[in-house]
């Protein structure tokens, strides 16, 4: 059974999330604030973290920052702030999924169903490793190398790259990863997508990612 670890200080929302979420088959620890959501983290193995953001003692970007620096869990904010600041934060920070308050409760399912199934290490098409370079994703272990050394991606940024990766010399717009990895309605800014490409870079190094300037991104075919 897969363990969710939802970071909420809302009486109201705790009580819903918990419920809903163990009526459909997951392990639910509620935390009110972020100390004790950094206690439980450091105490137990979770599968995904639900973390708002506006949380008494630490706020919830302070949590997710903590929790990046030891694991790379997949981390979905909940957060009233849907200002475009905010949103790219939390992008920064490495967060999977961004859901803004009021949230749709068949969306906000699928979105966690979503992001759990990408950190499964599996992938529909089929293919378990990419080599381009000095660099390999595996498939089965969600894990990227570049010279042999792990790179710690988000799921995220591992489905962005294998995107690219598995459509070489083609031009992917913004819309099209959107569309392909989002997955559902997304009503924020399409620079999200620039800022998990610049992740992408910094944490690998590479630069064979290319910026077609007003379209989107490609990566050219290995010869």
């Amino acid at each position: 059974m897969q363990k969710i670890l939802v970071v909420e200080d809302d009486p109201d929302i705790q009580e819903l999330l918990k419920n809903l979420l163990r009526e459909i088959g997951y392990q639910v620890i509620i935390a009110g604030d972020g100390v004790e959501a950094l206690s439980s983290f450091s105490a137990q193995r979770f599968d995904l973290v639900l973390l708002d953001v506006m949380l008494p003692k630490i706020d919830g970007f302070a949590v997710c920052e903590c929790i990046r620096k030891q694991s790379q869990v997949p981390i979905i904010m909940l957060t009233a702030l849907n200002g475009e600041e905010e949103q790219i934060r939390g992008l920064d920070l490495q967060v999977d999924d961004y859901v803004t308050k009021p949230f749709s409760i068949p969306i906000l399912v699928r979105r966690i169903a979503a992001v759990l199934r990408r950190s499964g290490g599996t992938k529909d098409d089929g293919h378990k490793t990419i080599a381009y370079q000095n660099l390999i994703l595996d498939y089965d272990s969600y894990t990227a190398t570049v010279d042999g050394a792990v790179c710690e991606l988000t799921q995220r940024e591992f489905e962005v790259l294998g995107e690219l990766l598995t459509h070489q010399g083609r031009i992917l717009t913004r819309q099209n990863l959107l569309d392909k990895l989002w997955r559902y309605d997304f009503y924020g800014d399409e620079r999200v997508v620039d800022t998990h490409i610049k992740n992408l870079r910094k944490k690998l190094g590479i630069g064979f990612i290319q910026t077609i300037r007003g379209v989107g991104y490609k990566i050219d075919k290995e010869i």
